[in-house]
């Protein structure tokens, strides 16, 4: 009797899914959350350097690629088709590369928002015709809002700011 009560009290009481999960599985699950994290700081590092070292430049207040793209845009695919084997080896399923246009603070913040998100598409564009499959990655515009440097108030300062950054979100 006192065994069905526990019984009883324990179905109640104690979410079914809770109820499936062995400790071992449960202390499994936090230690690969805490790895999960580290790959993600890990694959965010090195898409950043990878990005900032394969730049391609836009012709002024366009979204169109100045000529010399193809080999940069080819390394930065090849950076996140490495990465991706990363994740899929790690047992990471749900994530999304994210390409983030930026510009300078020349012009209106509406007009940099469009110019941005326009200029992460065209990316988006050579990455997937590089070989990265469309549906891992999407493009964001950030507009002027995160800049590298600030102010941008001299024609280099501006170049630095005009880019575009890779991370992986999960």
């Amino acid at each position: 009797m006192r065994f069905t009560v526990l019984a009883l009290a324990l179905a109640v009481l104690v979410p079914a899914a809770a109820r499936a999960q062995n400790p071992w599985d449960v202390a499994k699950k936090a230690a690969g959350g805490a790895t999960t994290a580290k790959l993600e700081k890990e694959l965010n590092k090195r898409l950043l350097d990878e990005g900032r070292k394969n730049q391609c430049s836009f012709k002024s207040g366009t979204a169109e690629l100045e000529k010399g793209c193809d080999a940069k845009a080819k390394r930065l695919a090849n950076a996140l088709i490495d990465a991706k084997k990363k994740l899929s080896g790690a047992g990471v399923q749900n994530f999304k590369f994210v390409v983030s246009g930026h510009t300078d603070t020349t012009g209106s913040a509406e007009k940099n928002k469009a110019l941005s998100a326009d200029r992460a598409a065209v990316m988006v564009k050579q990455l997937v015709a590089k070989g990265v499959p469309a549906g891992d990655v999407e493009s964001v515009g950030m507009g002027s809002e995160r800049p590298l440097v600030a102010p941008d108030d001299t024609p280099a300062k501006k170049a630095k700011n005009r880019r575009y950054e890779v991370q992986v979100k999960l």
